[in-house]
């Protein structure tokens, strides 16, 4: 992944594979990419896309594999810590006093044909000055999506339910009234990531086979069942699904797109190459807008006030991941390009400093702007 931090300072997230692996960050140039420095290898262990973040106190953070890394500017080190469980931790969120909440991945990796033995998945509070663990807690059921938080409060898509934490400073606690079970459907897999938005999640189910990825999601997915937008409301956990498509063996690794203003949501289905653009009502019942074959997998990027929708369009034949932008009320392409990449993007781009974005595949970093 790539984020920004002061203008011109751009810094990726790489990584090597297995079980294993080593992490590193550089900072490259804004416009060029060429690398400026280099971080020391980062110790990892067990492989899975991790997070980087540009924190309010000016360090940068790391969470990759079992291991947190609290990084200068520069890139230098300035603390590293061991987290508990032998899996990779996938990402984090910065909590509004600055500590860190991370969970380990509790799902397939790469060449696996069994999970982990460990059932269940948990939450990890580290502070920011020396990255030392000050709680822990665990929800009833393995969780594979990354954590997302309103304020102190911690939402943990599990396997089939979301769950609420809450962090008051000091402990971290389960709160045993909440909880959104959204896996009801026979055929039905696992969700991904969650947007916090207009007082509800949202995220995509059918998360299943994601481990089996092949340089693109297209036609790996296994569920029965269509692939679906959930929307969890975070005061009552009443849950609702919409078909994104109503096609079985949908598959995805990413969390849909929310426009507030215009009242908006874009889910996808990468393993049928479609997007779906929907109308929310005031209750976040969704009617459905538009409709695009794109064979897209990465975290989409909105720009908010041109109503500008990056999305990626996988080409098998050619082997090459494009960029699209479309307007994210008619769906109608304004814009493509190649990246560079052989494989389909399945991570996170950035938006830049001006009318321009990056993206990131597992092979290539690329930059585009508006002339």
């Amino acid at each position: 992944m790539v984020v920004l931090r002061d203008p011109g300072e751009v810094y990726l997230l790489c990584h090597t594979g297995g079980a294993g692996a080593v992490a590193w960050v550089e900072q490259i140039d804004p416009i060029t990419l060429a690398t400026v420095r280099r971080s020391p290898d980062l110790p990892g262990g067990p492989t899975w896309p991790g997070g980087l973040a540009c924190h309010e106190n000016g360090s940068l953070y790391v969470v990759f594999g079992r291991h947190a890394h609290r990084l200068s500017p520069a890139l230098d080190v300035i603390a590293s810590t061991r987290l508990p469980r032998d899996r990779p931790y996938n990402s984090f969120v910065i909590l509004p006093d600055g500590h860190l909440a991370t969970k380990d991945f509790g799902g397939l990796r790469a060449g696996q044909t069994e999970p982990d033995g460990i059932g269940d998945s948990e939450v990890v509070i580290l502070e920011p000055e020396y990255l030392d663990e000050v709680a822990r807690k665990g929800i009833p059921e393995p969780s594979i999506a990354r954590l997302s938080a309103d304020g102190n409060d911690i939402y943990v898509i599990g396997d089939s339910s979301m769950w609420r934490m809450r962090w008051d400073g000091r402990a971290l606690s389960l709160d045993s009234s909440y909880r959104g079970l959204y896996r009801t459907i026979p055929g039905q897999t696992y969700g991904w990531d969650a947007v916090i938005e207009s007082g509800a999640a949202w995220f995509l189910d059918n998360g299943a086979g994601t481990e089996k990825y092949a340089g693109t999601f297209r036609g790996l997915g296994t569920s029965p069942a269509p692939l679906h937008l959930v929307h969890i409301n975070l005061s009552t956990a009443e849950v609702m699904l919409t078909d994104v498509c109503g096609l079985p063996g949908g598959i995805v690794a990413n969390p849909p797109v929310l426009d507030p203003v215009r009242r908006m949501v874009v889910a996808y289905d990468s393993g049928n190459g479609v997007v779906a653009g929907f109308r929310v009502d005031t209750r976040g019942r969704t009617s459905p807008l538009w409709q695009r074959e794109l064979n897209h997998a990465a975290h989409p990027l909105r720009f908010p006030d041109t109503g500008e929708l990056v999305l990626c369009d996988y080409d098998p034949i050619r082997r090459t991941d494009q960029v699209v932008v479309v307007d994210i009320e008619t769906g109608d392409e304004l814009a493509r390009a190649d990246t560079g990449s052989p494989v389909q993007s399945v991570l996170f781009g950035a938006p830049g400093f001006g009318r321009d974005f990056y993206m990131c595949s597992f092979t290539t970093v690329s930059r585009f702007s508006v002339e």
